[in-house]
């Protein structure tokens, strides 16, 4: 325990008071996008022509500003705190600070926002909006920043909920479109699930007198801290799609798919990961376990509702909800290190193949597999861009997913030494869920790219050479998706210069055991999925399709089919349980009634009657004799004596 809080909170100790010029850097990284959300917004359809542009140079502005303070940061966390409000003598102050895990972060949110704005130059070029398109992006990246540079719950729960209303705005960005909106409110319903727990966490923590920021949180916390960390995880749950709350993700690709990149693949979803490593040392071990068992779960139910999915985007939104899962598990063991580890390889591999789905939508028109094919000629860039990130994806040696998976594996299987007997499942579920998701991204693979076209009419020219502003952002994050940017030995994660920046945990397994375990489920589920990519699967376990249900009568209310489905299956239990049940006591009870008045009537009153019928009987005898009659008494002697006589000649 000692351990995992040096190393959660090495990040958190000790803040310095930062020089003048770097805070104003650091407000400055919140401010360019504000502003600049600001400006877009005011301007209108007058910004269309320039919006981009201004975007693109304010997220440029801020990954210089975190790349310079980067290079001035000497490890030692910075902050700066200000009172926001004083109630009876108690100061709420938030404070931003920056650190080594705020670097990742920024680093991460600046280059993927980057690069996804630069591809919506070309995607976003004939939407009349896009004005409104890029003030959002804008927005989000404001609201991310907030989140990850807070050092205080408070002011992160703030940015959080910012977070959540960019997220709301950008994925309804079609509102006329039913389905979109729709999407949206539950994306942001969904949301507000989790983030509700998120608050309670906060006020349980509150009430017993803790403080909200980070550094000063302690070690013994008073009884409710396995509580008070469940419910922070809430948060967690509802942002990074864990179940039960994960089927948002999937009905949020009815937004631009460059924000699917963005905030579905590489940020917002991030940001429950980026929550968990910054209150990890406050989970006890039951929080810890439970963490553990959500992420298997959503590990497990995302990898297996990705391999039945025809869309392009689904199967990725799937794919990234079991991802998720996958680092959810990581947190959960322990493994804070590994679980970012494979949050930043999957940000770049996963925004690669979602902007890489979006030029092959933007320029066939569909989001189907099935009519598609044949597209390696056609969109080349596209066919190395999607092939690179895939193999990451499916943790292929030589890229950066199969260095991040094969951190957590040996985390997991060192944790599940320790503990014996059937800690063993959790490594074996994600060597399965590793397998699973090579199988659907080798399917989804040659679909695609080899298969004869299916579509009803294959455009002419789909390749445009000169259009930089698709393949600039593809063959950037292809190259970020291999090795050689993250480890000189492709077989080795604890080589890389991220576990030189967060030193990780050593482990006493056999290394060349897990990595060869973990190549040979890779292997197994490309080959299977390339061998059945033109079978058909339908599920048949764990379909409920109530969950995802879309009624154009209704389409803002998607929290009507479950609660028609909790309302049916309710009437259900209590017309055939609490009914029968009840009918049943008193049928039971009736019948018990008249069974016990008729012993009652028969043996009870019965035995009583004969006893005085009987002695009723014997006192009429006997008064009989007593008659006053003498020729009476005379002949009951006679009758004695012949009695005596015939008993002693007897």
């Amino acid at each position: 325990m000692a351990h995992r809080w040096k190393c959660a909170t090495e990040d958190l100790l000790f803040v310095k008071t930062p020089k003048l010029g770097h805070i104003c850097q650091m407000y400055a990284l919140l401010l360019i996008p504000f502003l600049a959300f600001v400006v877009i917004f005011a301007a209108g359809k007058r910004a269309n022509a320039w919006a981009g542009w201004l975007a693109m140079a304010a997220t440029l502005a801020g990954l210089v500003f975190s790349m310079g303070l980067y290079t001035e940061f000497d490890g030692q966390p910075t902050g700066e705190t200000f009172t926001w409000l004083n109630i009876q003598n108690t100061a709420f102050n938030f404070t931003f600070q920056l650190d080594k895990l705020a670097f990742l972060m920024l680093f991460v949110v600046h280059l993927v926002a980057l690069l996804v704005q630069v591809f919506s130059m070309n995607y976003m070029a004939h939407d009349a909006y896009r004005w409104r398109y890029f003030a959002f992006l804008q927005l989000f990246i404001f609201s991310m920043l907030g989140v990850v540079l807070a050092a205080d719950l408070l002011l992160m729960y703030v940015f959080w909920e910012l977070v959540g209303l960019s997220s709301y705005l950008l994925i309804g960005f079609w509102y006329a479109k039913p389905r979109a909106a729709w999407a949206a409110q539950k994306a942001f319903l969904l949301n507000r699930v989790g983030d509700a727990g998120f608050l309670m966490g906060i006020l349980l923590l509150l009430a017993n007198g803790q403080s909200t920021h980070f550094e000063s949180l302690s070690i013994g916390l008073p009884l409710p801290s396995t509580a008070v960390g469940l419910l922070l995880f809430c948060g967690v749950v509802g942002k990074s799609a864990q179940w039960p709350l994960s089927t948002w993700l999937p009905d949020a690709m009815e937004g631009p798919t460059p924000v699917s990149a963005l905030i579905h693949a590489a940020t917002m979803v991030a940001a429950g990961i980026f929550l968990l490593a910054r209150i990890h040392f406050l989970l006890t071990p039951q929080a810890l376990l439970v963490v553990a068992g959500i992420g298997t779960i959503t590990m497990l139910l995302g990898a297996y509702q990705a391999v039945f999915q025809n869309d392009i985007k689904k199967m990725l939104a799937y794919s990234t909800v079991s991802q998720l899962g996958l680092m959810v598990l990581a947190m959960g063991i322990g493994a804070r290190e590994a679980s970012l580890f494979h949050l930043l390889t999957h940000a770049f591999f996963k925004a690669g193949l979602f902007l890489s789905a979006g030029a092959i939508i933007h320029h066939l028109h569909t989001q189907d597999v099935r009519q598609m094919g044949g597209l390696r000629t056609k969109l080349p860039v596209v066919f190395v861009a999607y092939t690179t990130c895939a193999a990451a994806l499916a943790g292929v040696p030589f890229f950066s997913g199969f260095l991040s998976k094969d951190s957590i594996l040996l985390e997991a299987t060192a944790w599940a030494s320790a503990r014996g007997g059937m800690a063993y499942v959790v490594p074996v579920l994600a060597l399965l869920s590793a397998a699973i998701t090579a199988f659907y991204v080798a399917r989804q693979w040659r679909l695609i790219f080899l298969e004869t076209f299916r579509g009803a009419d294959m455009p002419q020219k789909l390749s445009i050479p000169s259009d930089w502003f698709t393949n600039i952002p593809l063959i950037v994050l292809a190259a970020l998706s291999v090795f050689g940017w993250i480890s000189v030995n492709p077989f080795d994660a604890a080589d890389s210069w991220f576990f030189q920046l967060f030193p990780t945990l050593g482990h006493s397994v056999s290394h060349l055991l897990v990595v060869g375990a973990s190549v040979l489920a890779t292997f197994t589920g490309l080959v299977l999925g390339y061998q059945t990519a033109h079978r058909t699967f339908t599920p048949y376990l764990f379909e409920i399709k109530w969950l995802n249900e879309f009624s154009e009568q209704q389409p803002s209310a998607f929290l009507i089919p479950i609660f028609q489905k909790m309302a049916r299956s309710l009437a259900y239990f209590d017309r055939w349980v609490l009914d029968v049940t009840v009918n049943g006591i008193g049928y039971v009870s009736v019948i018990g009634a008249h069974v016990l008045a008729r012993f009652e009537h028969l043996l009870i009153d019965g035995s009583i009657n004969a006893l005085a019928w009987t002695v009723r009987q014997v006192g009429n005898r006997a008064r009989n004799l007593q008659n006053g009659q003498i020729q009476s008494y005379f002949v009951v002697m006679l009758v004695g004596v012949i009695l005596m006589i015939f008993w002693f000649l007897g």
